[in-house]
Protein backbone atom coordinates (compact mmCIF):
# COMPACT_ATOMS: atom_id res chain seq x y z
CA UNK A 1 0.00 0.00 0.00
CA UNK A 2 1.61 3.48 -1.08
CA UNK A 3 1.47 6.39 1.61
CA UNK A 4 -1.44 8.43 0.74
CA UNK A 5 -3.35 5.06 0.52
CA UNK A 6 -2.59 4.33 3.85
CA UNK A 7 -3.05 7.81 5.02
CA UNK A 8 -6.77 7.33 3.77
CA UNK A 9 -7.07 5.09 5.25
CA UNK A 10 -5.97 5.62 8.67
CA UNK A 11 -8.36 8.51 8.48
CA UNK A 12 -11.28 6.73 7.77
CA UNK A 13 -10.71 4.36 10.48
CA UNK A 14 -9.87 7.32 12.98
CA UNK A 15 -13.54 8.78 11.70
CA UNK A 16 -15.45 5.61 12.92
CA UNK A 17 -13.56 5.90 16.38
CA UNK A 18 -14.45 9.39 16.66
CA UNK A 19 -17.82 9.58 15.59
CA UNK A 20 -20.49 10.92 17.92
CA UNK A 21 -23.80 12.51 17.67
CA UNK A 22 -22.94 16.18 16.01
CA UNK A 23 -22.63 19.02 18.20
CA UNK A 24 -25.53 21.68 19.30
CA UNK A 25 -25.73 24.33 17.39
CA UNK A 26 -25.56 26.13 20.73
CA UNK A 27 -22.48 24.14 21.73
CA UNK A 28 -20.32 25.18 18.41
CA UNK A 29 -21.18 28.81 18.61
CA UNK A 30 -19.48 29.18 22.01
CA UNK A 31 -16.79 26.64 21.47
CA UNK A 32 -13.96 26.33 19.29
CA UNK A 33 -11.79 22.92 19.58
CA UNK A 34 -8.24 23.27 17.75
CA UNK A 35 -5.14 20.88 17.31
CA UNK A 36 -2.35 22.86 18.25
CA UNK A 37 1.36 21.16 16.48
CA UNK A 38 2.50 19.44 19.71
CA UNK A 39 1.34 18.81 23.24
CA UNK A 40 1.64 21.66 25.55
CA UNK A 41 3.99 20.60 28.11
CA UNK A 42 4.99 23.84 29.75
CA UNK A 43 2.67 26.75 31.11
CA UNK A 44 5.54 29.63 31.61
CA UNK A 45 6.16 31.60 28.38
CA UNK A 46 8.87 33.49 29.81
CA UNK A 47 10.45 30.37 30.79
CA UNK A 48 10.88 29.09 27.21
CA UNK A 49 10.38 29.67 23.52
CA UNK A 50 8.34 27.37 22.24
CA UNK A 51 5.51 28.50 19.91
CA UNK A 52 2.85 26.48 21.53
CA UNK A 53 3.77 28.15 24.29
CA UNK A 54 3.99 31.30 23.14
CA UNK A 55 0.28 30.72 22.03
CA UNK A 56 -0.99 29.54 25.19
CA UNK A 57 0.60 32.92 26.51
CA UNK A 58 -1.56 35.08 23.81
CA UNK A 59 -4.42 33.40 24.83
CA UNK A 60 -3.52 34.33 28.47
CA UNK A 61 -1.92 37.77 28.67
CA UNK A 62 -2.34 41.14 27.30
CA UNK A 63 0.90 43.00 26.22
CA UNK A 64 1.54 46.74 26.49
CA UNK A 65 2.11 47.58 23.06
CA UNK A 66 1.26 44.91 20.12
CA UNK A 67 2.57 44.52 16.15
CA UNK A 68 -0.21 45.64 13.37
CA UNK A 69 -0.08 43.69 10.05
CA UNK A 70 2.84 46.27 8.99
CA UNK A 71 4.95 45.28 11.98
CA UNK A 72 4.30 48.97 13.31
CA UNK A 73 3.81 49.20 17.58
CA UNK A 74 0.23 50.15 18.46
CA UNK A 75 -0.85 50.52 22.14
CA UNK A 76 -2.55 47.58 23.64
CA UNK A 77 -2.61 47.89 27.76
CA UNK A 78 -0.77 51.25 27.24
CA UNK A 79 -2.86 53.96 26.90
CA UNK A 80 0.24 56.03 25.35
CA UNK A 81 4.08 56.95 25.56
CA UNK A 82 6.12 60.39 25.75
CA UNK A 83 9.61 60.60 24.82
CA UNK A 84 12.01 63.18 27.02
CA UNK A 85 15.16 64.74 27.49
CA UNK A 86 16.55 63.64 23.64
CA UNK A 87 14.96 60.20 24.21
CA UNK A 88 16.72 58.98 27.38
CA UNK A 89 13.57 58.72 29.61
CA UNK A 90 10.54 57.24 28.44
CA UNK A 91 7.00 57.43 30.30
CA UNK A 92 4.51 54.88 29.20
CA UNK A 93 0.87 55.42 30.77
CA UNK A 94 -1.68 52.76 31.53
CA UNK A 95 -5.28 52.51 30.37
CA UNK A 96 -7.26 52.61 33.25
CA UNK A 97 -9.86 49.76 34.04
CA UNK A 98 -8.01 46.31 32.89
CA UNK A 99 -7.88 44.18 35.22
CA UNK A 100 -6.15 40.83 35.76
CA UNK A 101 -8.10 37.21 35.81
CA UNK A 102 -8.55 37.94 39.73
CA UNK A 103 -10.41 40.89 39.64
CA UNK A 104 -7.36 42.94 40.60
CA UNK A 105 -6.65 46.18 38.56
CA UNK A 106 -3.15 46.42 36.51
CA UNK A 107 -0.92 48.21 37.96
CA UNK A 108 2.55 50.06 36.83
CA UNK A 109 4.19 47.55 39.62
CA UNK A 110 2.64 45.21 37.88
CA UNK A 111 4.27 45.92 34.28
CA UNK A 112 7.59 46.45 35.79
CA UNK A 113 8.23 42.88 37.24
CA UNK A 114 6.52 41.53 34.10
CA UNK A 115 9.36 43.35 32.25
CA UNK A 116 12.02 42.85 34.76
CA UNK A 117 12.01 39.02 34.49
CA UNK A 118 11.07 39.37 30.72
CA UNK A 119 14.44 41.45 30.40
CA UNK A 120 16.40 38.68 32.34
CA UNK A 121 15.74 35.91 29.34
CA UNK A 122 14.75 37.50 26.03
CA UNK A 123 17.80 38.52 23.58
CA UNK A 124 15.71 41.74 23.17
CA UNK A 125 14.95 42.42 26.56
CA UNK A 126 18.49 41.74 27.32
CA UNK A 127 19.39 44.24 25.20
CA UNK A 128 17.20 46.78 26.62
CA UNK A 129 18.36 46.39 29.77
CA UNK A 130 21.92 46.64 28.75
CA UNK A 131 20.82 50.25 28.17
CA UNK A 132 18.43 50.70 31.61
CA UNK A 133 19.26 53.07 34.30
CA UNK A 134 16.13 52.07 36.32
CA UNK A 135 12.88 50.87 35.31
CA UNK A 136 10.08 52.16 38.28
CA UNK A 137 6.57 52.79 38.65
CA UNK A 138 5.78 56.17 39.17
CA UNK A 139 2.40 55.62 40.45
CA UNK A 140 -0.16 53.23 40.07
CA UNK A 141 -0.60 54.16 36.03
CA UNK A 142 2.79 55.51 35.03
CA UNK A 143 6.12 53.46 34.48
CA UNK A 144 9.37 55.36 33.65
CA UNK A 145 11.98 54.02 31.23
CA UNK A 146 15.30 56.16 32.52
CA UNK A 147 18.20 55.02 29.85
CA UNK A 148 21.95 55.53 29.41
CA UNK A 149 21.29 56.61 25.74
CA UNK A 150 18.16 57.21 23.56
CA UNK A 151 17.38 53.63 22.24
CA UNK A 152 15.07 54.36 18.98
CA UNK A 153 13.49 50.45 19.14
CA UNK A 154 12.01 50.79 22.77
CA UNK A 155 8.36 50.63 21.82
CA UNK A 156 8.79 48.07 19.07
CA UNK A 157 10.60 46.08 21.26
CA UNK A 158 7.87 46.19 24.02
CA UNK A 159 5.32 45.34 21.22
CA UNK A 160 7.52 42.09 19.64
CA UNK A 161 5.18 39.12 19.17
CA UNK A 162 8.05 36.90 19.06
CA UNK A 163 8.95 34.35 22.34
CA UNK A 164 9.45 34.99 24.54
CA UNK A 165 6.98 37.94 24.83
CA UNK A 166 6.72 40.86 27.20
CA UNK A 167 3.18 39.53 28.17
CA UNK A 168 2.00 41.43 31.25
CA UNK A 169 1.39 39.50 34.69
CA UNK A 170 0.36 40.18 38.42
CA UNK A 171 3.34 41.57 40.82
CA UNK A 172 3.54 37.87 42.53
CA UNK A 173 3.59 35.83 39.80
CA UNK A 174 6.24 38.04 37.78
CA UNK A 175 8.47 37.66 40.64
CA UNK A 176 9.13 34.14 40.05
CA UNK A 177 12.56 33.70 39.24
CA UNK A 178 13.47 33.51 35.13
CA UNK A 179 15.07 30.23 35.88
CA UNK A 180 11.99 28.81 37.44
CA UNK A 181 8.76 27.62 35.99
CA UNK A 182 5.16 29.83 36.97
CA UNK A 183 2.64 27.72 38.52
CA UNK A 184 0.40 30.50 38.56
CA UNK A 185 -1.87 31.20 35.54
CA UNK A 186 -3.24 34.38 36.68
CA UNK A 187 -3.58 36.49 33.73
CA UNK A 188 -4.16 39.92 31.85
CA UNK A 189 -5.71 38.71 28.21
CA UNK A 190 -9.22 37.85 26.94
CA UNK A 191 -8.90 33.91 27.90
CA UNK A 192 -8.65 32.60 31.13
CA UNK A 193 -6.77 29.12 31.77
CA UNK A 194 -8.71 26.43 32.77
CA UNK A 195 -6.15 24.61 35.34
CA UNK A 196 -8.78 22.20 37.02
CA UNK A 197 -8.96 20.98 33.27
CA UNK A 198 -5.62 20.76 32.02
CA UNK A 199 -4.32 17.25 31.20
CA UNK A 200 -1.36 17.03 28.76
CA UNK A 201 -1.33 14.98 26.16
CA UNK A 202 -5.16 15.48 26.25
CA UNK A 203 -6.77 19.01 26.64
CA UNK A 204 -6.04 22.51 27.63
CA UNK A 205 -8.92 24.80 28.30
CA UNK A 206 -9.54 27.89 28.09
CA UNK A 207 -12.49 30.04 28.51
CA UNK A 208 -13.66 33.87 28.25
CA UNK A 209 -12.96 36.63 30.22
CA UNK A 210 -15.73 38.50 30.57
CA UNK A 211 -14.14 41.60 32.43
CA UNK A 212 -11.45 41.99 29.47
CA UNK A 213 -11.49 45.26 27.95
CA UNK A 214 -9.59 45.45 24.65
CA UNK A 215 -8.07 48.29 23.39
CA UNK A 216 -9.90 51.36 21.80
CA UNK A 217 -6.41 52.23 19.74
CA UNK A 218 -6.31 51.47 16.15
CA UNK A 219 -4.20 49.04 14.26
CA UNK A 220 -5.25 45.63 13.57
CA UNK A 221 -3.52 42.67 12.12
CA UNK A 222 -1.18 40.18 13.95
CA UNK A 223 -1.05 41.11 17.82
CA UNK A 224 -2.32 44.64 17.16
CA UNK A 225 -6.09 45.94 17.72
CA UNK A 226 -8.77 45.11 19.59
CA UNK A 227 -8.74 41.61 21.16
CA UNK A 228 -12.30 40.54 21.17
CA UNK A 229 -12.97 37.25 21.96
CA UNK A 230 -16.15 35.72 19.77
CA UNK A 231 -16.24 32.17 21.57
CA UNK A 232 -17.07 31.32 25.03
CA UNK A 233 -14.60 28.33 25.49
CA UNK A 234 -11.69 27.68 23.54
CA UNK A 235 -10.30 23.66 23.95
CA UNK A 236 -6.76 22.92 22.23
CA UNK A 237 -7.48 18.65 21.40
CA UNK A 238 -3.92 17.29 21.64
CA UNK A 239 -4.13 14.71 19.13
CA UNK A 240 -0.54 13.52 17.91
CA UNK A 241 -1.15 11.79 15.06
CA UNK A 242 -1.80 13.81 12.11
CA UNK A 243 -4.72 11.13 10.27
CA UNK A 244 -6.56 10.88 13.31
CA UNK A 245 -6.51 14.99 13.54
CA UNK A 246 -7.61 15.07 9.80
CA UNK A 247 -10.57 12.75 10.95
CA UNK A 248 -11.93 14.52 13.21
CA UNK A 249 -11.76 18.07 11.44
CA UNK A 250 -13.75 16.78 8.38
CA UNK A 251 -16.16 15.09 10.54
CA UNK A 252 -16.64 18.45 12.97
CA UNK A 253 -15.41 16.78 16.22
CA UNK A 254 -12.83 19.49 16.20
CA UNK A 255 -12.45 22.87 13.79
CA UNK A 256 -8.98 23.89 13.31
CA UNK A 257 -5.64 21.63 12.76
CA UNK A 258 -2.50 24.46 13.02
CA UNK A 259 0.12 22.58 11.04
CA UNK A 260 -1.23 19.50 8.94
CA UNK A 261 1.94 18.26 7.02
CA UNK A 262 1.80 17.90 3.19
CA UNK A 263 -0.02 14.77 2.66
CA UNK A 264 -2.50 15.39 5.17
CA UNK A 265 -2.98 19.08 3.22
CA UNK A 266 -3.92 16.98 -0.10
CA UNK A 267 -6.80 15.15 1.79
CA UNK A 268 -8.22 18.02 3.34
CA UNK A 269 -8.37 20.81 0.27
CA UNK A 270 -10.74 17.68 -1.22
CA UNK A 271 -13.67 18.62 1.48
CA UNK A 272 -15.64 21.48 0.52
CA UNK A 273 -16.21 21.90 4.27
CA UNK A 274 -12.44 22.50 4.81
CA UNK A 275 -10.34 25.59 3.73
CA UNK A 276 -6.41 25.46 3.69
CA UNK A 277 -4.53 28.74 4.05
CA UNK A 278 -0.97 29.91 4.81
CA UNK A 279 -0.73 30.33 8.71
CA UNK A 280 1.87 33.22 8.47
CA UNK A 281 3.00 36.29 6.70
CA UNK A 282 6.70 35.30 6.21
CA UNK A 283 7.91 31.77 6.16
CA UNK A 284 9.31 29.25 8.82
CA UNK A 285 13.37 29.88 9.22
CA UNK A 286 14.56 26.40 9.28
CA UNK A 287 18.06 25.56 10.76
CA UNK A 288 20.84 23.30 12.27
CA UNK A 289 22.39 24.54 15.44
CA UNK A 290 24.72 23.64 17.61
CA UNK A 291 25.76 23.25 21.15
CA UNK A 292 29.00 25.07 21.08
CA UNK A 293 29.53 24.16 24.61
CA UNK A 294 30.93 20.93 23.99
CA UNK A 295 32.97 18.93 21.71
CA UNK A 296 32.40 18.32 18.71
CA UNK A 297 31.13 21.39 17.30
CA UNK A 298 32.68 23.99 19.85
CA UNK A 299 35.14 24.00 17.08
CA UNK A 300 34.44 26.27 14.04
CA UNK A 301 36.10 23.75 11.63
CA UNK A 302 34.17 20.91 12.24
CA UNK A 303 30.78 22.94 12.19
CA UNK A 304 32.46 24.54 8.69
CA UNK A 305 33.39 20.88 7.53
CA UNK A 306 29.21 20.15 7.17
CA UNK A 307 28.76 23.01 4.88
CA UNK A 308 29.79 21.19 1.61
CA UNK A 309 26.86 18.28 2.57
CA UNK A 310 23.86 20.40 2.98
CA UNK A 311 21.32 20.42 0.16
CA UNK A 312 18.57 22.65 1.62
CA UNK A 313 16.38 21.10 -0.83
CA UNK A 314 16.20 18.12 0.96
CA UNK A 315 15.37 19.68 4.42
CA UNK A 316 12.28 21.63 3.09
CA UNK A 317 11.27 19.17 0.58
CA UNK A 318 10.83 16.65 3.94
CA UNK A 319 8.93 19.07 5.78
CA UNK A 320 6.68 20.71 2.97
CA UNK A 321 6.50 18.14 -0.10
CA UNK A 322 7.74 18.94 -3.74
CA UNK A 323 5.50 21.86 -4.60
CA UNK A 324 7.95 24.82 -4.49
CA UNK A 325 5.06 27.01 -3.28
CA UNK A 326 5.04 25.51 0.15
CA UNK A 327 8.97 26.62 0.40
CA UNK A 328 12.40 28.25 -0.33
CA UNK A 329 15.76 27.17 -0.97
CA UNK A 330 19.04 29.26 -1.43
CA UNK A 331 18.09 31.33 1.59
CA UNK A 332 20.34 32.64 4.51
CA UNK A 333 19.93 34.02 8.04
CA UNK A 334 16.53 36.07 7.39
CA UNK A 335 13.25 35.02 5.76
CA UNK A 336 12.87 34.74 2.28
CA UNK A 337 10.71 37.86 1.33
CA UNK A 338 11.68 39.60 4.39
CA UNK A 339 13.58 43.37 4.53
CA UNK A 340 16.55 41.92 5.54
CA UNK A 341 16.96 38.80 3.38
CA UNK A 342 19.98 38.53 0.90
CA UNK A 343 22.60 36.04 -0.40
CA UNK A 344 25.73 37.40 0.86
CA UNK A 345 28.55 34.64 2.11
CA UNK A 346 26.13 31.78 0.93
CA UNK A 347 28.52 30.56 -1.33
CA UNK A 348 29.46 27.53 0.81
CA UNK A 349 25.83 26.37 0.63
CA UNK A 350 25.81 26.66 -3.35
CA UNK A 351 26.88 24.62 -6.46
CA UNK A 352 27.04 21.22 -6.25
CA UNK A 353 26.81 19.06 -3.18
CA UNK A 354 29.86 17.03 -2.06
CA UNK A 355 29.38 14.68 0.54
CA UNK A 356 32.97 13.18 -0.01
CA UNK A 357 34.23 16.78 0.78
CA UNK A 358 32.70 16.88 3.71
CA UNK A 359 33.92 13.80 5.40
CA UNK A 360 37.74 14.96 4.20
CA UNK A 361 37.12 18.40 6.14
CA UNK A 362 35.79 16.77 9.23
CA UNK A 363 38.54 14.81 9.01
CA UNK A 364 40.63 17.46 9.22
CA UNK A 365 39.23 19.45 11.50
CA UNK A 366 40.13 16.34 14.02
CA UNK A 367 37.01 14.64 13.86
CA UNK A 368 37.87 11.02 15.40
CA UNK A 369 34.84 9.52 16.43
CA UNK A 370 33.79 11.14 19.22
CA UNK A 371 30.16 11.09 20.29
CA UNK A 372 27.57 13.28 18.60
CA UNK A 373 23.76 13.43 20.22
CA UNK A 374 21.09 14.65 17.81
CA UNK A 375 17.84 15.79 19.66
CA UNK A 376 14.70 16.31 17.87
CA UNK A 377 10.68 15.81 18.00
CA UNK A 378 8.77 12.86 17.33
CA UNK A 379 5.47 14.98 17.62
CA UNK A 380 6.12 18.11 15.37
CA UNK A 381 5.72 17.80 11.70
CA UNK A 382 8.68 20.40 10.33
CA UNK A 383 11.09 19.77 13.08
CA UNK A 384 10.51 16.22 12.85
CA UNK A 385 10.93 16.31 9.22
CA UNK A 386 14.37 18.32 9.56
CA UNK A 387 15.83 16.22 12.47
CA UNK A 388 14.89 12.96 10.24
CA UNK A 389 16.79 14.07 7.71
CA UNK A 390 19.76 15.68 10.03
CA UNK A 391 19.94 12.11 11.35
CA UNK A 392 20.30 10.47 8.13
CA UNK A 393 22.81 12.85 6.66
CA UNK A 394 25.78 12.79 9.69
CA UNK A 395 25.08 9.48 9.67
CA UNK A 396 26.47 9.05 6.14
CA UNK A 397 28.98 11.34 6.89
CA UNK A 398 30.09 8.62 9.49
CA UNK A 399 29.74 10.53 12.50
CA UNK A 400 28.95 8.45 15.69
CA UNK A 401 25.50 9.50 15.88
CA UNK A 402 23.33 9.17 18.87
CA UNK A 403 19.76 10.20 17.58
CA UNK A 404 17.37 10.67 20.67
CA UNK A 405 14.15 11.42 19.16
CA UNK A 406 11.38 11.95 21.35
CA UNK A 407 8.32 14.40 22.41
CA UNK A 408 8.65 18.21 21.85
CA UNK A 409 7.75 18.55 25.50
CA UNK A 410 11.39 17.18 26.76
CA UNK A 411 13.40 18.15 24.02
CA UNK A 412 12.14 21.72 25.37
CA UNK A 413 13.49 20.81 28.69
CA UNK A 414 16.31 18.71 27.39
CA UNK A 415 17.83 21.64 25.15
CA UNK A 416 18.32 23.62 27.88
CA UNK A 417 20.79 21.46 29.23
CA UNK A 418 24.17 22.60 29.14
CA UNK A 419 25.92 19.70 30.60
CA UNK A 420 28.55 17.44 28.80
CA UNK A 421 27.23 14.40 26.75
CA UNK A 422 28.09 11.83 29.24
CA UNK A 423 25.43 13.98 31.96
CA UNK A 424 22.56 14.16 29.17
CA UNK A 425 23.48 17.41 27.26
CA UNK A 426 23.55 17.55 23.55
CA UNK A 427 25.67 17.91 19.99
CA UNK A 428 23.03 19.64 17.27
CA UNK A 429 19.31 19.92 16.63
CA UNK A 430 17.47 21.05 13.80
CA UNK A 431 14.42 24.19 14.29
CA UNK A 432 11.75 25.92 12.36
CA UNK A 433 11.42 29.21 13.40
CA UNK A 434 8.67 31.65 12.78
CA UNK A 435 9.76 34.52 10.07
CA UNK A 436 8.72 36.98 12.27
CA UNK A 437 11.57 36.29 15.06
CA UNK A 438 13.93 36.71 12.29
CA UNK A 439 12.72 39.74 10.77
CA UNK A 440 15.83 42.06 11.48
CA UNK A 441 19.29 41.54 13.79
CA UNK A 442 17.75 42.78 16.83
CA UNK A 443 15.25 40.11 17.09
CA UNK A 444 16.82 37.44 15.65
CA UNK A 445 17.72 35.41 18.14
CA UNK A 446 19.92 33.14 16.55
CA UNK A 447 22.49 35.73 15.69
CA UNK A 448 23.16 36.49 19.04
CA UNK A 449 27.21 36.01 19.86
CA UNK A 450 26.99 36.26 23.68
CA UNK A 451 28.03 33.14 25.12
CA UNK A 452 26.06 31.82 27.69
CA UNK A 453 23.53 34.29 27.83
CA UNK A 454 22.16 33.01 23.99
CA UNK A 455 19.88 30.90 22.93
CA UNK A 456 19.98 27.42 23.27
CA UNK A 457 23.71 26.52 21.92
CA UNK A 458 25.45 29.11 23.55
CA UNK A 459 27.76 31.11 20.71
CA UNK A 460 30.41 33.76 21.75
CA UNK A 461 31.08 36.05 18.55
CA UNK A 462 31.72 38.88 19.74
CA UNK A 463 31.80 40.22 15.89
CA UNK A 464 28.07 39.29 15.94
CA UNK A 465 27.44 41.16 18.83
CA UNK A 466 29.61 44.33 17.47
CA UNK A 467 27.31 44.35 13.91
CA UNK A 468 24.19 43.82 15.52
CA UNK A 469 24.85 47.11 17.55
CA UNK A 470 25.80 49.11 14.68
CA UNK A 471 22.31 47.41 12.91
CA UNK A 472 20.20 49.07 16.13
CA UNK A 473 21.38 52.70 15.68
CA UNK A 474 21.35 52.74 11.88
CA UNK A 475 19.37 55.82 11.06
CA UNK A 476 17.81 54.61 7.73
CA UNK A 477 16.91 51.11 5.94
CA UNK A 478 19.49 51.41 3.07
CA UNK A 479 22.34 51.23 6.49
CA UNK A 480 20.51 48.52 7.84
CA UNK A 481 20.15 46.55 4.83
CA UNK A 482 23.75 46.96 4.24
CA UNK A 483 24.82 46.16 7.68
CA UNK A 484 22.42 43.01 7.94
CA UNK A 485 24.78 41.58 4.92
CA UNK A 486 27.72 42.06 6.80
CA UNK A 487 25.86 40.40 9.62
CA UNK A 488 24.91 37.15 7.63
CA UNK A 489 28.68 37.27 6.23
CA UNK A 490 30.07 36.72 9.05
CA UNK A 491 27.40 33.92 10.59
CA UNK A 492 28.10 31.79 7.48
CA UNK A 493 32.11 32.34 8.65
CA UNK A 494 31.00 31.40 12.72
CA UNK A 495 28.24 29.43 12.00
CA UNK A 496 26.03 29.74 15.08
CA UNK A 497 23.39 27.94 12.89
CA UNK A 498 23.20 26.31 9.19
CA UNK A 499 20.33 27.75 6.79
CA UNK A 500 17.82 25.36 5.50
CA UNK A 501 15.71 26.76 3.77
CA UNK A 502 12.13 28.01 4.66
CA UNK A 503 8.87 26.56 4.61
CA UNK A 504 5.25 29.06 4.09
CA UNK A 505 2.80 26.70 7.10
CA UNK A 506 -0.47 26.25 6.16
CA UNK A 507 -3.15 25.68 8.47
CA UNK A 508 -6.86 24.22 7.73
CA UNK A 509 -9.68 24.72 9.60
CA UNK A 510 -13.60 24.68 9.14
CA UNK A 511 -15.14 27.51 6.43
CA UNK A 512 -17.29 28.69 8.51
CA UNK A 513 -14.55 30.20 10.44
CA UNK A 514 -14.25 33.58 9.23
CA UNK A 515 -12.24 36.24 10.31
CA UNK A 516 -8.99 34.40 11.97
CA UNK A 517 -5.80 37.23 12.14
CA UNK A 518 -2.82 35.97 10.10
CA UNK A 519 0.42 35.66 11.49
CA UNK A 520 0.41 32.45 14.22
CA UNK A 521 -2.72 30.71 15.88
CA UNK A 522 -4.61 33.32 17.86
CA UNK A 523 -7.84 33.15 19.29
CA UNK A 524 -9.66 36.92 19.21
CA UNK A 525 -11.83 37.66 16.48
CA UNK A 526 -11.65 34.82 14.82
CA UNK A 527 -15.87 33.48 14.98
CA UNK A 528 -18.11 31.04 13.41
CA UNK A 529 -20.09 32.49 10.36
Amino acid sequence: MDRRSFLATGAAAATAALARPALAQSERQRVLRFVPYSDLTVLDPIWTTADVVRDHGYLIYDTLYGTDGAYQPQPQLAEGHVFEQDGKICTITLRAGPTFHDGQPIRARDVVASLQRWMAVAPMGQTLNSVLDELSALDDRRIRFRLKRPFPLLIQTLAQPIAPVPFIMPERVARTDPSKQLTDTTGSGPFRFKRDEYRPGNIAAYERFAAYQPTPAGGSGLTAGPKVAQFDRIEWRIIPDAATAAAALQQGEVDWFSDPPAEILELVRRSRDLAVSRMDLLPLVCVMRWNQLVPPFDSKAMRQALLPAIDQADFVMAAAGTDPDNFATGTGMFPAGSPMASDAGLEPLQGPRDLNKAKRLLKEAGYDGQLVRLIGPTDTVTTAALTQVAADLLRRLGLNLDAALTDSGTVVQRRRSMQPLDKGGWSVGCWAFPGLWFINPATHILLRGNGRDAWFGWPTAPRLEALRDQWMEATDLAAQKRIAREIQVVAMDELPCIPLGCVYRSTAMRRDLKDRVVGMPLFWNIRRA
